[in-house]
Formats: C-alpha cells, sequence, structure tokens
C-alpha cells in the first residue's frame, strides 16, 4: 500500500493503540502532518479508559505540539453517521498505526472504511488497505519510509524529532536496532537531540522504578552456561532495557534475557559480555518462526507473537520456554577458533569456485584516505576506514566484504562495465537492500552501487567443504573477535592451499559460486 492511494479521502483519522507510546504517537503525528500538507482534514485519536500520564509523553506531547484527543467510541460513533457537510469531525477514513484495527490493544472505532500501518506481527488479515512490515523495529520508522517514497520530505524538526524518538523508545535507545531501514530513519530525520534529551530523563516513574526493583528479587539462573533470565511485571520497553544492564553486571552473568507480557505477545531484552554469544544473534534465535530479534553484538531485543508462539508451544509457560530455548541455544552449537584447529577433511568434498559477477569499489578512489566510512548492509552496519588498497565487494546477494588490491587482482578480473544492482537477488530469509556507505566525518550518504564497477570471480579457487547438520560459530583468522554463524544446511569450507581459513557459506549463495571439483 502506498499513501497516495489513501488520498481519494477528504477526511482521515489516525488512531494510535489504547494507551498510547511514543512510537505510536510518533507515527500518527507524522501521518496526521502529511495529510494536512495535502488539504486533507485530519485527526489524531486513541480511545481506551486510560488517558495519557506518563512525563515523557506528556512532554513530547505538549514540546512537539503534537494534536493528539482522547475519544470516547460512543461520541465517535456518532460523528460517523454525520450527514456530509455536518461537521469537520466526520471521518471517511480510519487509519491505525503501530496496532491493527480489530486487534487485543486497540479499542475497534466505527469506520467506513480502515487502513492498517503497523511494524508488528499480522494479527488482522482482512483489511485490503494494509501496509505490515514486521522486520522494522518501530512503526516511526515504517511511515517515515512510506513518507519518503510518496516523495514527502520532512523538514519540520517537529515532526523528525517525534520520529526519531519513536524508534529510540521502541529499541530501547537504539540498543536493539537492526533493520537497515531503522538506521536510516535514525541518521535522515532532522531532531532537536536536546527535547530527545529531556523525554529520555523523565522516562521512569516511581511505580516503573519499583516494578525494576521487584523484578531483580527474583530471577533464573544456569551454572552451567552462566545465563540468567528474568520476567517483569508489564511496563515500557525501556525498563527491560534499564534491568538487562543492571544484570548483565554481575560477575556470574554471562548472558542474560528479561521480559515482560504484552497484550499480544512478549517484549524481551538480551544483554551479552562475552564474545561466543553475540546478544542480536541470540535473540534472532529466541524469536525464531515466533516473532522478530536483533540490535546488536552486546544489547539487543526482541518481540514473540501470542498467537504464533501459544499455537508452537501450547502447554509451555513463558519461563520454561526461555529456559528451553536458551539451553538450546548453548547445547546445539559447535565453536570453532579457526586459527587454533584444522578441520577433519575425511568427510568434506572438494569444490571449485565458479567464474560469478560482482561488484567491486575502490575505496580511495570515492572517498579520500584515511576517511572513516560505515558500511550499511543488510546484515547490519561495518566500519571501515579508508586506505589506499581497500576494495570493498559486492556479493551476488549483495553481501559486503573487503579485500585487499594484491588479493583482488590475484582472483578477479575487472570487465570494464558499471555495476548493476540487478543482478542482485534477494536473499529467501529477507528482503533486498541496496547497501550504502556513510562518510562520518561528514555524514553524507551514497548508494554503494552507485560507485561500483563490475568484476568476475576467475574461479579456480578450491576448497573443501561439507553440509552443515547443525549450528557452528567460527571465528575466522581475520577477526577473531566476531563469529561466523552457519546453520542446518549451510556448508562448512576450508581452503585447500591454507588449512586455517576456515569459513561458513550460506547454503543458496553456496551453490552459486562453487561446484564439485
Amino acid at each position: 500500500m502506498r499513501l497516495e492511494e489513501l488520498l481519494q479521502y477528504d477526511s482521515v483519522t489516525i488512531q494510535c493503540h489504547d494507551n498510547p507510546d511514543a512510537d505510536a504517537i510518533a507515527s500518527g503525528f507524522a501521518l496526521y502532518t502529511y495529510f494536512q500538507s495535502q488539504g486533507k482534514r485530519a485527526r489524531l485519536v486513541y480511545a481506551g479508559r486510560n488517558r495519557i500520564q506518563k512525563p515523557n509523553l506528556l512532554l513530547m506531547v505538549e514540546k512537539l505540539h503534537i494534536p493528539i484527543e482522547h475519544v470516547e467510541d460512543g461520541i465517535f460513533a456518532a460523528q460517523l453517521t454525520m450527514p456530509e457537510g455536518a461537521g469537520q469531525d466526520r471521518t471517511e477514513l480510519l487509519i491505525t498505526v503501530d496496532c491493527q484495527y480489530g486487534a487485543g490493544n486497540v479499542t475497534r472505532l466505527p469506520a467506513a472504511d480502515v487502513a492498517i500501518i503497523d511494524h508488528h506481527q499480522a494479527e488482522i488479515t482482512d483489511v485490503e488497505k494494509s501496509e505490515i512490515d514486521p522486520h522494522l523495529g518501530s512503526c516511526s520508522t515504517l511511515v517515515w519510509s512510506m513518507l519518503r517514497d510518496s516523495g514527502y520530505r520532512i523538514e519540520d524538526s517537529k515532526v523528525g524529532t517525534a520520529l526519531y524518538y519513536g524508534l529510540y523508545t521502541d529499541t530501547n535507545q537504539f540498543s536493539e536496532i537492526f533493520a537497515p531501514l531503522d538506521m536510516d530513519m535514525r541518521d535522515a530525520v532532522p531532531c532537536e537531540k536536546s527535547l530527545v534529551t529531556l523525554f529520555r530523563n523523565s522516562n521512569l516513574s516511581l511505580q516503573e522504578m519499583e516494578i525494576a526493583g521487584v523484578a531483580m528479587i527474583r530471577y533464573i539462573y544456569n551454572d552451567d552456561y552462566r545465563y540468567a533470565i528474568i520476567r517483569s511485571q508489564p511496563c515500557d520497553p525501556n525498563i527491560l532495557g534499564l534491568i538487562s544492564d543492571f544484570l548483565i553486571q554481575v560477575a556470574e552473568v554471562d548472558s542474560c534475557v528479561v521480559y515482560n507480557e504484552t497484550g499480544d505477545g512478549y517484549k524481551f531484552s538480551v544483554r551479552s559480555c562475552i564474545r561466543e554469544v553475540q546478544a542480536n544473534e541470540m535473540a534472532a534465535f529466541l524469536a525464531e518462526g515466533i516473532g522478530s530479534g536483533g540490535g546488536h553484538r552486546e544489547k539487543a531485543g526482541g518481540f514473540i507473537n501470542k498467537a504464533l508462539y501459544e499455537n508452537v508451544y501450547p502447554t509451555l509457560h513463558s519461563e520454561a520456554f526461555f529456559s528451553q530455548r536458551l539451553n538450546d541455544y548453548f547445547d546445539n552449537c559447535r565453536i570453532l577458533y579457526a586459527g587454533a584447529c584444522e578441520i577433519d577433511l575425511v568427510d568434506m568434498r572438494r569444490y571449485v569456485k565458479k567464474p560469478v559477477h560482482v561488484g567491486f569499489v575502490e575505496a580511495a578512489k570515492v572517498l579520500p584516505v584515511s576517511t572513516p566510512v560505515t558500511i550499511r548492509t543488510l546484515e547490519g552496519d561495518v566500519d571501515m576506514t579508508v586506505e589506499p588498497d581497500l576494495i570493498i565487494m559486492i556479493g551476488i546477494r549483495g553481501e559486503v566484504y573487503p579485500r585487499r588490491k594484491e588479493n583482488f587482482e590475484k582472483r578477479y578480473t575487472v570487465t570494464g562495465e558499471p555495476y548493476r544492482m540487478s543482478r542482485v537477488r534477494p536473499r529467501a530469509k529477507g528482503t533486498l537492500y541496496e547497501p550504502t556507505i556513510r562518510n562520518r566525518a561528514t555524514g553524507e550518504i551514497m548508494k554503494l552501487a552507485d560507485c561500483a564497477g563490475s568484476c568476475i570471480a576467475r574461479g579456480g579457487t578450491q576448497i573443501y567443504a561439507k553440509e552443515l547438520t547443525g549450528r557452528v560459530k567460527i571465528f575466522t583468522a581475520w577477526d577473531e573477535e566476531k563469529y561466523m554463524l552457519g546453520r542446518e544446511g549451510d556448508f562448512l569450507a576450508v581452503r585447500c592451499d591454507d588449512r586455517h581459513d576456515i569459513y561458513v557459506v550460506e547454503r543458496e549463495i553456496f551453490f552459486e559460486t562453487y561446484a564439485p571439483a
């Protein structure tokens, strides 16, 4: 669904979920501003028994001049039945943001026509006008993306600050951010950082302080794997982050999960302080098949959809679920340190690399040497510094990895043609995202593909490989701090001419880049 499709309506009401949070308010405010700019009559409302009370939200509404109204469903229904021209409150279209019309966390206001814009797992499937993307960390990001795609540029710092703060709160101060679009929005919107600081320092109420204190009294601890689990009472997602930040500082705890139950599922926060556990990877493992999770290596989080959870684990209460999944996480995974081990090649087969088209960027021809840059990809951000011999490669699935010029010249033939992103096919596990390069010194952003040339891997490189039957983490010889994760069906590979060059190749990439020798 595109926003332009909704411009056929002259009167639009945007509804946040009951007890709206910063993300819902920000998403609704941005849409309200958009429809107003298009000459439409717009209202921003929420319903339910409780009015907005949290200090940070009251400040947000006041300082950003957000015209949000609390409505009662009976009064709203009466306004809906007004004859055309009888008043400004008559609504032709109702848009629910950060929630789904008919779901349990939003009062079902009567509506002539309905649209949904949300970033949670799809619960309502019978509303034709829907834009739902559960891969995003906030609904603010989804609204920003839709506005951008419609050609609408956010120049009002009040709207930009609202969207920034919506993402900030829904991703625990950006520590649980993992989608590239979330990062793009964070970097793009105009934002009054002083207001964000004001909102942030008014976030914790006395009641929530008590919730955090009570939660930390009762915990589950696993001595074998040195993890801890805490269940909290319902609270703002930021409180989960506060508790987990405190818990990970305990000497006996290497990783932890703090969670609570929401109306439609479980929100959880993950922390790790050891290199063998990346918090973002653990969060994705916990939510696999029943939600979404991700973030950073040390801080991450996610959400588990209750309907999906109850379908897969109908008899398992939440504490048992998290304990079981964490035990599975540690029990069923090998860890390999490539620099210190040699793989047994008995059950491995020899393969040769195919001559495949890929992209390349000579970094020093794009930006000055010593420039700090961030490459943003579907897998996350990669920080680099431009060096004279740095080549940035774009693989067949849009993956990005560095090469030294000497190595590049040995293994690739330059075609002399410009690189075409159309050669890249989306991965089965996610959507295609065009990698960008950001100059951290100036903030300038450009698409990596726009400055890339095309080359062909010469082929001939030989490896030993075998299909994985379980999860494996490999600390490669070139990166001893961050592991490569291999899942069942992926391939473990070892270069024939270097037994310590051990790595993982995703299954769908393996068969496109290697052939039996």
